[in-house]
């Protein structure tokens, strides 16, 4: 397949020719298909058997759709919550349950998705309105947040459908969890009197701070594997770093692609391959990170995408055989991946690099 790209839409394979002399590429490229032609297209997590789940619909969110992407290119909508118009999927377990959140008549509401039983709607802690599921473990809990008058909480839901609060950092007036490795490790970021910071979460020991990087203010966990070792971002006065915490090694600055000042872990495996967004003397560009290897531009290790008219600027997760879900961005004005405030306003398309 080297020197092209197969663009799965709608079920339907088409090939376009490269232009290609690089010939270390060590990635082959296929760009997931969507719902409908012009729509976005946009992959957040992938589980080993390289199923993908993420959300397609037009640029204004009308008749957005939870999807799932299965390693063939087929697409499937997973559908909507009663009385909703919109919905997203964040995760896939390896049985291949996903969640997410849907919009129903009142609220948003987290939901988990099976073959057999489809969209099931997860609820939220007591007295509260909304509820968001951002990951699942093997296991089959779900973490995620509810919230309502009292504010926002991280919430894991258990096998027996009960909701269970995370609770906060001292001080802290919100939290939200994103991230749950088999173990029962649980990841996210909560308020503290200190300010907003990366936490991890375990049954026996509670809410750990995990601090930020020197001289920054703020840190939020995004992703944890099942060794213990969590990813996320931190920030400063000098911008916003990815890092990666380790429980004998605390945290570790991954710096930024040359030339660039910010960047952001999306994504890790339990291999420790890290994935992510960094800005660079050429604009915000997908990265993958190896130990010993440090980040490198994905678009370095791909055949040219000239014909697909891009670069890819986001890595958003990375399976246990290597495989990674990356997105070309909607442009210069683009959001940097982790800044969803108006990521519906842009174009992002899907990929799945396979090694």
């Amino acid at each position: 397949m080297l020197g092209l790209v197969a663009v799965f839409l709608l079920g339907k394979v088409v090939s376009a020719q490269l232009s290609r002399s690089d010939v270390r590429s060590l990635y082959t490229v296929v760009e997931l298909g969507t719902l409908r032609v012009d729509c976005v297209s946009y992959g957040n997590r992938i589980n080993a058997a390289g199923n993908v789940v993420g959300r397609s619909g037009y640029l204004n969110g009308t008749d957005t759709r939870a999807v799932l992407w299965t390693r063939t290119g087929e697409i499937e909508s997973l559908g909507v919550l009663p009385g909703g118009d919109y919905s997203a999927a964040y995760a896939i377990s390896e049985s291949g349950q996903v969640v997410g959140i849907s919009n129903t008549p009142t609220a948003v509401h987290a939901f988990r998705w099976t073959s057999a039983a489809q969209m099931q709607d997860l609820g939220t802690l007591p007295d509260d309105t909304g509820s968001q599921a951002f990951a699942l473990n093997r296991g089959g809990k779900v973490v995620g947040t509810s919230s309502g008058p009292g504010g926002t909480r991280a919430v894991l839901w258990k096998n027996d459908g009960q909701i269970q609060d995370l609770g906060t950092l001292d001080g802290g007036d919100y939290s939200e969890a994103v991230a749950i490795n088999d173990p029962g490790q649980v990841v996210g970021t909560s308020g503290s009197s200190s300010g907003p910071r990366a936490f991890l979460w375990t049954e026996q020991s509670g809410m750990q701070d995990l601090g930020t990087l020197p001289g920054d203010t703020g840190s939020e966990a995004v992703d944890i594997n099942n060794a213990g070792q969590v990813v996320g971002q931190s920030s400063g006065p000098n911008g916003t770093h990815a890092f990666l915490w380790t429980s004998d090694g605390g945290m570790q600055d991954l710096g930024t692609l040359p030339g660039g000042e910010d960047s952001r872990a999306l994504g890790i495996n339990n291999a420790g391959l890290i994935v992510g967004t960094s800005g660079s003397a050429s604009g915000t560009r997908a990265f993958l990170w190896k130990r010993n290897v440090g980040l490198q531009d994905l678009n370095s290790l791909i055949p040219p995408l000239d014909n697909l008219g891009s670069v890819l600027s986001e890595a958003h997760a990375v399976g246990e055989l290597g495989e990674i879900v990356a997105l070309i961005g909607g442009g210069e004005e683009a959001p940097m991946a982790g800044d969803d405030t108006h990521e519906e306003d842009h174009f992002y398309r899907a990929f799945l690099l396979t090694p």
